[in-house]
């Protein structure tokens, strides 16, 4: 947004200079991005007329002018513009003067020809960057007269950087009032009066979208002067804001929308046909615009169309069949208010960036059509005349954004703010910002104007007061209050032993997506309870994983295709299943191995990991919170159903071990057997208190027994069947030899098993010993179908 100061303070003047305008903008939250000061070191430049002009008698591209400066002879002044010629008036720097781009102004003589002063152009006098020609100035333009006080010298080109949440700013007018309230500067406030009707034509306005356009206003402006130039005063304001004059009823049109806000169009009456219509568009309808393209639209767009076709894309961009030319002599005004959500995108789409997309997108005040157009109509009846016609009104006012009042409690705003801020000076802000405000026990009911689409919520109330009555204000001191450690039970294991355990062990940390394809987990049979995404950011990233098996292995696939022969992968993250409010969140650890077992080393040891290889690094894991792991028998389709295994501790499921299936492992096209398992990370660190225990002072006893058991009893149960035998004096178990085949028969096997037993309090006698070992025995035959092997 880019203005000129002048205008600005036109409609509110603080007493401040623009140093402190700008620095004050800045602090309330409308940012100023640059300042261009405008007419500075114009004294000694003065309006001239150029009473004779000929050919230069030593250079063809020269000419050798008299230029009246309103007192005394007319200078000699050598110039080369283009555009130098009899009649003309234009800026004149006569000797002595300084010019803004340093130039000194001294008498000179130019090919032969002595010039006394300089026709200047507006970029020599740092007003435009046209350097074309002269600077044309109108023909009533006052002979001799300062152009710095002609042109209402000196200005500055102020450029904000707006937030997209104060579209009301994007107007002079809206600027105004967060100016007024940061002085306290009276506004004068832009108005009009509706014009005098003179003219019976009229077009009708039909809302076929009227929740796209919920407002359309029209009029028709009869017999105008389509060669009428515009004044250089509204010239001036909108080269200061950045924009070409064109013509007067363009101008006009660009001039209200930086004063108000509106963007408005302006039609040749002539050129359409019936009533207006704001519509969708159809698939494939075809537009040419203003800027010479012709675009494609679907039914996404909006338009405003005649009886025959689409004139103009709304809230974008003119049609070019409909446009004001020079020959234009019945225009038809249009001001409307279009739903930002209409209006989004839909420029860019066609790569596109307009002011009137700028605004509307971020929208425009409902109420403000109306005084645009009595305000445009005004302003063409002064420069171009004509006469104005009714005013054509369309509107849905189910469609149109209602105002709600906000409430504002002033406790709550001492506490937000850290300081208080007297009532007086709260309500002088909100009135000043152009709020309705009305006083309660507890603070203040606020309804804000139509234009302040931003202030919602309290909050919003809360900053408009803190901006306003300055940030700077705001005391900075820090919080005080008592701070409580979130402490972990002192019996949990914290996660990272786990990892440096992990580490410890040989594997390397992977850190996978949590969004995996759909078809991953159908591949693992994981795909229950997935929770699907609303909008993934692709089909591959489509659903969240509920196991971390999928990312790892996939890692793992990707290393193992790099000629990497021996892999440890693991995982410390969480799994998503769907719940009855919200998706549930597991913290899992998962680690993933295969090739080698041991390094590569001289001891020439080339074994491939095998499953209690992995089992061994589990248990390490288990043992960190004191538990002891329990395997049993496994049925799941990813697992090999002779290789893997179901952990438990004391009783209570914790995860899966055990080799990939075969099948699965042809699937994920891997030629090699891959090793995995993944518990619940909360149930292996869930540990408990070490309790101190008298170490005993006598000797231990082992006995060894080979046991002939069927090959379906696994370890795990013969270990329950013994611990619950010998109870507290037995204090270890070990497997030392494991046998099948001639002399068992089929189905059997042999375990050679290690008894280590020890009193806490006396040594165990040959007899007791003897006892337990009868006992355990005798276990084994009656819950496991064991029998001593002879």
């Amino acid at each position: 947004m880019k203005f000129s100061e002048n205008w600005l303070r036109s409609l509110v003047n603080p007493a401040v200079d623009r140093d402190t305008l700008c620095h004050r903008l800045t602090m309330a939250g409308l940012e100023v991005e640059g300042v261009e000061a405008l007419g500075d070191g114009l004294a000694g430049v003065r309006v001239g007329e150029i009473v004779e002009c000929e050919k230069h008698p030593n250079a063809d591209k020269l000419r050798v002018c008299r230029v009246s400066v309103g007192e005394g002879e007319p200078l000699l002044i050598v110039c080369g513009a283009p555009n130098a010629r009899l009649g003309l008036k234009a800026p004149v720097a006569t000797i002595g003067a300084q010019l803004p781009n340093g130039m000194a102004i001294k008498q000179a003589a130019l090919r032969g020809v002595e010039s006394f002063g300089m026709l200047c152009s507006a970029k020599e006098l740092g007003l435009d960057a046209d350097a074309s020609g002269l600077m044309e100035l109108p023909a009533d333009a006052p002979t001799g007269l300062a152009l710095a006080e002609y042109l209402a010298l000196p200005d500055a080109s102020i450029e904000l950087k707006m937030t997209p949440n104060r579209p009301d700013c994007l107007g002079l007018r809206g600027l105004a009032y967060d100016v007024a309230a940061l002085f306290g500067a009276p506004l004068q406030d832009v108005g009009a009066a509706p014009v005098a009707i003179v003219s019976a034509a009229v077009r009708g306005v039909h809302l076929d979208a009227a929740a796209d356009c919920p407002r359309y206003l029209g009029r028709v402006i009869e017999g105008i002067a389509p060669a009428a130039a515009s004044p250089l005063w509204l010239k001036e304001r909108l080269r200061r804001a950045g924009l070409r004059p064109i013509s007067a009823v363009v101008d006009v049109t660009a001039y209200v929308m930086l004063e108000l806000g509106q963007p408005m169009h302006a039609f040749d009456n002539a050129k359409l046909d019936g009533d207006i219509h704001a519509r969708r568009a159809t698939a494939g309808e075809k537009l040419a615009l203003l800027d010479g393209s012709e675009v494609t639209l679907d039914d996404s767009f909006l338009v405003i169309a005649d009886a025959s076709r689409a004139v103009a894309l709304a809230g974008i961009m003119g049609g070019l069949d409909s446009r004001v030319t020079d020959a234009t002599t019945d225009v038809f005004l249009e001001s409307a208010h279009f739903a930002p959500a209409s209006i989004m995108g839909r420029a860019r789409k066609l790569g596109l960036h307009t002011d009137a997309s700028h605004r509307f997108e971020r929208g425009v005040d409902p109420d403000l059509p109306r005084l645009a157009l009595e305000r445009a109509t005004e302003l063409l009846l002064q420069i171009v005349g004509g006469k104005a016609g009714p005013v054509v009104e369309a509107v849905a006012p189910e469609h149109l954004p209602a105002r709600h009042a906000v409430p504002l409690r002033r406790q709550r705003l001492g506490r937000v703010l850290g300081m208080d801020v007297a009532d007086a000076e709260v309500e002088r802000i909100l009135r000043a910002l152009g709020m309705d405000v009305q006083a309660t026990g507890q603070g203040w009911s606020v309804t804000p104007p139509s234009r302040r689409f931003d202030i919602e919520i309290e909050e919003d109330l809360i900053e408009e007061v803190v901006r306003v009555h300055g940030y700077e204000r705001v005391p900075t001191r820090a919080p005080s209050g008592q701070l409580r450690l979130n402490l972990a039970p002192e019996a949990q294991v914290p996660a990272d032993r786990v990892r440096t355990q992990l580490v410890a062990d040989g594997y390397y940390e992977a850190v996978c997506y949590s969004f995996v394809a759909k078809d991953w987990l159908q591949r693992w049979s994981r795909e229950a309870g997935a929770v699907a995404l609303a909008n993934p950011l692709s089909a591959d990233l489509a659903v969240m994983r509920t196991s971390l098996l999928p990312g790892l292995v996939e890692a793992l696939k990707h290393n193992a295709n790099r000629q990497q022969e021996r892999i440890r992968l693991f995982e410390i993250a969480r799994v998503f299943q769907t719940g009855s409010d919200a998706p549930v969140e597991t913290r899992r650890v998962a680690a993933v191995a295969c090739g080698r077992a041991v390094p590569e080393h001289r001891g020439g040891d080339k074994r491939a990991v095998d499953y209690y290889d992995l089992k061994a690094d589990l248990e390490k894991l288990v043992a960190l919170a004191g538990g002891r792991a329990e395997f049993h028998p496994l049925d799941r389709p990813e697992f090999h159903p002779g290789r893997s295994a179901e952990v438990r501790v004391d009783g209570a499921f914790l995860g899966y071990i055990g080799a990939l299936h075969p099948r699965l492992l042809k699937a994920l096209d891997l030629d090699q057997d891959v090793y995995a398992f993944e518990l619940d990370l909360d149930g292996l660190t869930a540990g408990r208190l070490p309790e101190a225990a008298e170490l005993s002072r006598f000797p231990q006893v082992r006995r060894d027994i080979a046991v002939v058991l069927p090959e379906t009893v696994t370890w795990g149960q013969v270990e329950t069947v013994l611990r619950g035998v010998g109870g507290a004096v037995l204090r270890d178990l070990l497997v030392f030899d494991r046998y099948s085949g001639t002399g068992l028969g089929s189905g059997l096997k042999s375990l050679a098993i290690g008894l280590i037993l020890q009193d806490s309090y006396r040594t165990l006698t040959d007899q007791e010993a003897d006892h337990i070992v009868a006992s355990a025995v005798a276990a084994l035959e009656r819950e496991c179908g064991g029998r001593l092997r002879g």
